[in-house]
């Protein structure tokens, strides 16, 4: 299979937590595989970002298990 990503990360997100799997794939081709949880404070949510800057994860999916709409995608009125 064909590495399209060198580093990646899945979030799913909850009402006072999220869960992150960040997937590192090294020059050997062995993938690391690290799981955190964060709050959804903002002091955490930071943490978050820090941790995947450092890992030059650019790509990230999202799932949310609750109604999840960011204000950039609510119809104009």
């Amino acid at each position: 299979m064909e590495v399209l990503y060198q580093s990646c990360c899945g979030v799913d997100v909850h009402k006072k937590f999220l869960v992150a799997c960040l997937l590192v794939t090294e020059e050997s081709g062995q993938v690391c595989k690290e799981i955190r949880r964060f709050s959804t404070m903002t002091g955490d949510l930071l943490a978050c970002i820090d941790w995947l800057t450092q890992a030059h994860c650019r790509v990230i999916a999202m799932e949310s298990t609750g109604v999840y709409t960011p204000p950039t995608m609510l119809p104009k009125r």
